[in-house]
């Protein structure tokens, strides 16, 4: 509305109308949750890339149990390791263990993003939360994968040839473990507000879970108690089915391969490949929908 002032020679003056800012609002539907997935994605790519540190460390755990514990350990273990290096038997852990931090770390930035007021943003916009959280996983099992990438290709440096289907067969695995990993730690991250609490958290389930998968010892012979645990750890499907594609390359006796690639058995069956892969698909799918909903109510 125009208003009118009294000027000194007592004529009044017409001022000019406030302007006025247009806002648009995106149509939403599913295009703008593709595009909302992709965003988030790409944000992860850019946060890892220019985060060189982060990278290095996340490297520093697979070596040192590579080389430093299996070299230490090497001698002392040879007389159950079948003449096989104990190095060649901790690569497989060594490849889990490489994506496993990576995408928790990927997973602990939405508390950062929480304390510093940009995941209210991305909460905020007109697109379902779900995308968001999918974005998240997609990145963080995106930049975990990479991350495995660089222990993939030390392969030589204890005694496991480079094949291509091996490598590719690796790849999968380990980008299926990063989401899923990523997933529970979203699922973590939607109900814990400082990192202090989150990295605790995680560093009390994650060593665990990774020494009790029979990431550095074999799954067959092991007291019940135990067996029981490695049983419903959920990366034990994921580290054994990783051992397996490393050890069809192996030129080994077969006493060795019975003794330190056994595979996993339900009651006497033996759980084939396949199955594996399910059941961590089905962890991932169903800790991703739980991270989906809790966004929900966030």
């Amino acid at each position: 509305m125009a208003t009118t002032t009294s000027g000194s020679s007592g004529h009044a003056t017409a001022t000019a109308p406030a302007p006025t800012t247009r806002i648009r609002v995106p149509a939403g539907g599913w295009r703008a949750d593709v595009r909302a997935v992709k965003i988030v994605w790409q944000r992860e790519l850019i946060r890892f890339s220019r985060d060189r540190l982060r990278i290095v460390t996340s490297l520093f755990q697979p070596v040192l149990f590579l080389f430093v514990l299996g070299g230490g350990l090497s001698r002392l273990a040879a007389g159950g390791t079948e003449g096989v290096d104990l190095r060649t038997f901790i690569f497989p852990g060594a490849l889990a263990m490489a994506v496993l931090f990576t995408a928790i770390f990927s997973a602990a930035s939405v508390v950062w993003d929480r304390e510093y007021g940009f995941l209210r943003e991305m909460l905020v916009a007109p697109v379902r939360r779900g995308s968001i959280v999918v974005g998240k996983c997609l990145g963080g099992a995106t930049v975990a994968g990479a991350q495995g990438l660089i222990v993939i290709a030390m392969a030589p440096l204890v005694d496991v040839p480079y094949r291509l289907d091996m490598i590719l067969a690796l790849i999968g695995l380990q980008l299926l473990l990063a989401f899923m990993i990523t997933a529970a730690g979203l699922m973590a991250a939607a109900r814990i507000t400082q990192m202090q609490s989150f990295m605790a958290l995680t560093q009390m389930l994650l060593m665990p879970l990774l020494f009790l998968s029979g990431a550095l010892f074999p799954v067959s012979g092991l007291p019940q108690w135990l067996e029981i645990l490695n049983r419903i750890d959920p990366l034990t499907y994921i580290v054994d089915p990783i051992r397996h594609v490393v050890f069809a390359q192996l030129d080994i006796s077969d006493a060795a391969r019975e003794a330190l690639n056994p595979g996993v058995t339900w009651w006497g069956w033996h759980v084939p490949i396949g199955v594996e892969i399910a059941v961590v698909a089905a962890f991932a799918l169903g800790m991703l929908s739980i991270a989906i909903a809790q966004f929900q109510r966030a």
